[in-house]
Parts: C-alpha cells; structure tokens; sequence
C-alpha cells in the first residue's frame, strides 16, 4: 500500500469531533515519555509539558496528542508510568471532562490494540495505600482525528508516519532496531538514521509525501507531528501543519486551536533580570484565521 493509499484510508476512517466558535483545543506530540534514564528525551522537557498542560486544563482546553506520546519502543510502561505519574494523573483530570483524544503514532503503535491500552492505562497501582485505581479507562486512540464544522470543512489531524513506509510498515524492525542498537548508540551520541526527526533526508521526503496527498485532495488543511519540526504555513502555502514535538532541547512546541484561529506556540523556561526562573508561554506564529486554510 502506497503512502498515499495510507493516508486516504486514515482521513476516511478519521475520528470526528465538532469545530466551532467555542472549541478550544491544544495539540502536542512526539513527547516520548520515557524511564527518566539518560536516554529519556523528554525528561528535561517534563516540568515544562506538566505546567503548559496545567495551564490548558484551567482554561477548558481539550488536549489532543497526536501521536508518539509514551516511548514503548525502548520501555516498559511501568517504567514510564513510574517516572511520569504527575503527567498522567493530569491526563485523567482531562479524561475526566471528555477533553482528551489520543492518536497512535509508530513508537505507540501499540495501542492500536484495545486491549494493550487497557493494560497500560486503565488502572495504575497506588503505592500509598497499596490499592488500583482508575486512570485513563476507555482512553480513546484513533490513526486519526478530524476536527469538522458544521460545513463539512476539517482540520486533518494525524501522526505522519504514514508518509514514512519504513517506520509504518516495517515498525515492529524499526522497534527491534532502537531498542538493541540505537538506544545504546544515543547514549553515546549517535543518532538513529531511519528517524525522519534525526535524519533531515528522510524528513524532506516525508513531508513532500504529505504535501503530495494535500495537493491531491483539494488542498486539505492537515496537521501532523512526527518529524519534530514545527511548520507553520502562510494562508497562500499548502495547509501543512506540524505541531513539532515536546523533546526540543530547551522548549516543546505545540498547536493552539480557539476562536477560529491557529497559533504555534511554545513553552520554555526564562530567567528573570532578579535570577528567578520561570516557564513561559512565547507565541512563534500567527494567530491566524482558520478561514485561510479550510
């Protein structure tokens, strides 16, 4: 099947949720939740993705992640849970109002699999008073989400590794792989070559397959993650979104949807002219209408 094919069938099968006036929704992915090890990426991003998340949830955001959330490639989710529990008893605060959506991407394919997210995030175990205790049940996880006004006009939101052949078809070798070779390699500064994020070559052609499936369905406003590398298009580009990825060395970056507009934002720590330090919200592009690209 052709990446073309692929992405047809993920738009076609898309999840569907309402767009209007008052939707208020926040788009973040590629965080890779890992074991707080040195090679967990977004270990120096946690208190910075916990705060931002903080923040949305106060102001009634819907929070949707598109994709790559928990690195089950290189560990067990125990491992993860145990070194984010602050993040994911946040998450349930989402869950709890119907405000979270999941996509699956290639380091969480596994939770294409029903029964896999009712292993990992149904319950977790308590240590405090030794009892299990619901977290994320019935979380949903879908290949794709489309955000859809009243017009029958949408916001296509998916992972992007359908544009990627290798780590879609070939994801269970391309696990095998990070986690016997790569993963040793990274810590000692080599990077993983089949990464479109790692891997500028790669990167170009997946984004060129993207824009490619845009072109041929009508310009179709789409957003993505999976590269890493935010994009924030002019309303006289091709609609192509990237929501970057919550594992930049010094920020994570994300997608704001409120009052009919777009906006790439990050989150990252300042330090102020008495020394104090704190994280803050910085506005890289737009707000801009979403009448521009839909």
């Amino acid at each position: 099947m052709s990446s073309n094919s692929r992405i047809t069938r993920a738009f076609k099968n898309a999840k569907k949720l309402e767009l209007t006036e008052q939707s208020k929704y926040v788009l973040f992915s590629d965080c890779h939740r890992g074991d707080n090890s040195f090679a967990d990426d977004f270990s120096h991003n946690r208190k910075i993705f916990h705060y931002a998340l903080s923040q949305y949830l106060q102001k009634d955001f819907t929070y949707i992640e598109l994709g790559d959330g928990d690195e089950l490639w290189e560990n067990k989710f125990a491992n993860i849970f145990n070194a984010n529990k602050d993040v994911y008893l946040l998450l349930r605060e989402f869950h709890k109002k119907n405000h979270l959506h999941f996509i699956w991407g290639n380091h969480d394919m596994d939770y294409r699999n029903p029964k896999k997210v009712a292993k990992n995030l149904d319950y977790y175990y308590d240590t405090v008073d030794g009892k299990n205790k619901e977290l994320l049940k019935n979380a949903s996880f879908s290949e794709a989400i489309r955000l859809e006004q009243e017009d029958g006009k949408s916001i296509f939101l998916l992972h992007g590794h359908q544009a990627d052949w290798f780590n879609y078809n070939f994801w269970k070798l391309s696990r095998f792989l990070v986690k016997i070779l790569w993963r040793p390699l990274q810590l000692i500064g080599i990077d993983d070559p089949t990464s479109p994020a790692k891997n500028f070559k790669e990167l170009i052609k997946v984004e060129s397959r993207l824009e490619e499936w845009i072109q041929k369905n009508n310009n179709q406003m789409i957003v993505t993650g999976h590269t890493h590398r935010p994009r924030f298009p002019s309303p006289n580009e091709l609609p192509h979104f990237n929501d970057g990825s919550c594992v930049h060395p010094r920020c994570i970056t994300g997608l704001e949807i409120e009052n009919q507009q777009i906006t790439l934002i990050k989150w990252h720590v300042v330090t102020n002219e008495d020394g104090t330090m704190q994280i803050s919200r910085t506005i890289l592009e737009g707000p801009e209408n979403l009448s521009h690209y839909i």
